[in-house]
């Protein structure tokens, strides 16, 4: 079995939800998790610019990069979900066309109210 391309994830490190997130899916990922490199978006804005990425739009939505491909959203997270076998089930399902936007609008929603309330929202 070949072994998973390295994985960058773009995160909003200032956020205690999305930090405790990270530190789940370290702990699931156990081996598989060492390709994963975390990037707070608030200290890699130049690397996003650099990239064509608004590191505004980065607070918005997670980014995951695989080699050249960037992907965001729910894309972003199916593809970070993929290769933590008990969380594939759920990439599955997210990934479905029918609910992946229903699960976009809900979660832009939530990333909004929670920079809103914590004064980072322009």
């Amino acid at each position: 079995m070949s072994a998973l391309p390295p994985l960058r994830v773009y995160y909003d490190g200032v956020c205690p939800g999305c930090r405790r997130d990270r530190a789940r899916y370290e702990r699931w990922a156990g081996e598989t998790g060492r390709d994963v490199h975390w990037c707070d978006v608030t200290e890699h804005r130049q690397t996003l610019r650099a990239k064509g990425i608004d590191p505004q739009a980065a607070l918005l939505s997670l980014h995951v990069e695989e080699g050249d491909a960037i992907r965001e959203g729910i894309d972003a997270y199916v593809l970070l979900m993929r290769r933590v076998p008990r969380l594939r089930p759920l990439a599955w399902l997210i990934g479905l066309p029918g609910l992946k936007p229903v699960l976009r609008l809900c979660y832009d929603r939530w990333v909004r109210r929670r920079l809103a309330r914590e004064g980072r929202l322009p």
